[in-house]
């Protein structure tokens, strides 16, 4: 059984993943949750992956730039259905919980919680999770219904404010090495 390693794009790989049997799945969650049910789908047919690892950047207001987090909990930061009664970040009549908790540790790594939502989030509500992403919540929502591990590492790229745009593609070549490396030392 394989390790299936998902980006978002293929700047965030830079090439680097020759080695490993890499998704790129487009940027946001119904992307991301398209492309990993696509494959998912087809290699069900065949043998599962024994461990889908999401790499990738991420914005955050908690953790400096260059950092690696590894998160372990996600909520829908978009979600926001408070005005028909349901709690922020809940998705109404779903059974998921409103944070998830899934994912592989780390040890090594400060572990995070990742709000996931459609949109390149530099304003204060970013500072209610550890980091900021576009993908993570749909691709550990999906892994979690279809009972495969799942380990989420995501490069802090930038401090998910005013300068986030011209940080994170200055970050996205160190990004790739950081994350290459830590997947090594991982035995990944």
């Amino acid at each position: 059984m394989s390790t299936l390693i998902v980006f978002a794009m293929e700047e965030e790989s830079r090439g680097l993943f020759t080695a490993h049997d890499v998704l790129h799945t487009g940027i946001g969650k119904v992307n991301a949750a398209y492309a990993l049910t696509q494959r998912l789908h087809r290699d069900l047919a065949a043998q599962p992956p024994a461990l889908v690892v999401n790499l990738g950047t991420a914005g955050s207001r908690k953790h400096k730039a260059g950092t690696i987090v590894n998160c372990t909990s996600f909520v829908q930061r978009d979600m926001n259905v408070t005005v028909l009664g349901f709690e922020k970040w809940q998705t109404p009549f779903s059974k998921d919980p409103i944070m998830l908790r899934t994912g592989r540790r780390i040890e090594s790594l400060p572990e995070g919680l990742c709000g996931t939502g459609d949109s390149f989030d530099d304003g204060p509500d970013s500072g209610h999770f550890d980091v900021v992403d576009m993908e993570a919540y749909a691709l550990a929502l999906i892994c979690r219904r279809e009972d495969i591990p799942f380990l989420c590492l995501k490069y802090i790229s930038d401090g998910a404010d005013s300068n986030a745009n011209q940080d994170w593609n200055d970050a996205l070549h160190k990004a790739a090495e950081t994350l290459k490396r830590t997947l090594e030392e991982a035995g990944l």
